[in-house]
């Protein structure tokens, strides 16, 4: 929807809408099987709820388009990914309640493993925090020309890069390529204005190889996602929504900043998001809650962990819906195959429960399933304004 639209037609009110965002959600056929992860598991309570919901598929950025969990996410907030995309670094950054300025530049930088100039493991294994936190105070007091920069530890294998100072630039190609079996990128300007800045950055991982050389297994830095912080409208200022974000992940909750969400403070594990949203319930309209182990067993190709990470939220749904939202979202910010081990371009599988709604032929929350679902394939930027007017949130537009 619009913006200038949303701001007419959006009103304040009581109703109560939760977005559970199941990262990674949709999947494909295990060619043993024949099922996806979502036919495979054992799923009575979400079954049971696609059969009271209208159901569907949402496409997050575009047909053929493989998105990133930023352009999936702000989607699914409501915002066009075209016209609202930021690189991963903000979003790490602000995840982490850094400071960061507006002309600071960030990326996001992974721990990697080098066998000599060959990629092993972008993810070195995915360190423990503890690791990271260790190594990012080995590069931390690398010094480079006329700025200050700082390296800051994330999660596991994360950290971010900010670099501040005059003249910086957010036109930088990064030096991760993005898989295995190739050396790192050198940085690259993808603009004149942003020459200086890459020298800077190849100069930082430079030294950063050279303090890193005999450590195992992360023996190198990669980055990617350059960015400035950006000055977005909030949900609040086009919605009328006061919204809070349950996300234990840096990067989704700097998503949920940008876009004006409160955060709220919530633990590593789903039980710790539903008892963060009882806490919370009575002081937002708008609630959006995250899971990630969807999406990290899809990524490492793992498709029984997939499954056994749906059947976790599965045994969780009724414990949602004792919350009585007036609307309730289950989605995916983009399908993460596990027998693909990515984030791949198919539509992703999504439902919608609310008090005003019309219930479709969906016998099950699946694939197969979910194509008998009145609400088709659409855009997934599209969801809030249609939670919004099954929530009583919208009025009529003209005479």
């Amino acid at each position: 929807m619009d913006f200038e639209l949303a701001k007419q037609i959006s009103i304040e009110g009581n109703s109560k809408l939760l977005l559970f965002v199941m990262d990674g959600l949709g999947g494909l056929p295990n060619p043993k099987s024949g099922r996806t992860e979502l036919e495979t598991a054992h799923t009575p309570n979400l079954d049971q709820l696609a059969a009271q919901s209208a159901c569907g598929f949402t496409i997050p950025v575009a047909p053929a388009v493989t998105p990133g969990s930023g352009p999936g996410h702000l989607a699914l907030f409501g915002y066009d990914p075209l016209a609202y995309n930021i690189g991963r670094g903000v979003l790490e950054a602000t995840g982490i309640d850094f400071d960061l300025q507006l002309s600071d530049i960030a990326a996001r930088g992974n721990f990697c493993s080098l066998d000599d100039d060959v990629i092993t493991d972008r993810r070195a294994g995915r360190i423990s925090t503890e690791l990271c936190v260790e190594l990012c105070r080995k590069l931390s007091d690398i010094e480079l020309p006329n700025v200050d920069l700082f390296v800051e530890p994330v999660r596991e294998h994360r950290l971010v890069l900010i670099l501040r100072g005059s003249g910086l630039s957010e036109d930088i190609w990064g030096t991760d390529p993005l898989g295995e079996g190739s050396p790192p990128l050198a940085a690259r300007a993808s603009s004149e204005s942003g020459e200086w800045t890459a020298g800077l950055v190849n100069r930082f991982c430079k030294e950063a190889r050279e303090r890193l050389a005999g450590e195992s297994p992360a023996n190198m830095v990669l980055f990617r996602g350059f960015a400035k912080r950006p000055d977005w409208p909030t949900l609040g200022s086009v919605f009328k929504l006061r919204a809070a974000a349950v996300a234990h992940y840096p990067m989704y909750r700097g998503l949920a900043r940008l876009v004006g969400m409160t955060t709220l403070t919530t633990g590593p594990t789903l039980g710790d998001s539903l008892a963060t949203l009882r806490e919370n319930w009575g002081d937002y309209d708008y609630f959006f809650a995250h899971y990630k182990t969807t999406d990290k067993a899809g990524e490492d190709g793992d498709f029984a962990g997939k499954v056994a990470a749906i059947e976790e939220v599965d045994a969780t749904i009724p414990a949602m819906l004792d919350l009585e939202p007036d609307v309730l979202m289950i989605a995916g910010d983009h399908s993460t195959p596990a027998i693909m081990a990515a984030h791949s371009w198919h539509p992703v599988p999504f439902l919608m429960r609310a008090k005003h709604g019309r219930a479709d032929a969906v016998a099950a929350f699946n694939e197969g399933e979910m194509a008998k679902g009145s609400l088709g394939v659409f855009p997934a930027m599209e969801a809030l304004p249609l939670a919004m007017a099954h929530a009583g949130r919208l009025v009529k537009y003209g005479a």
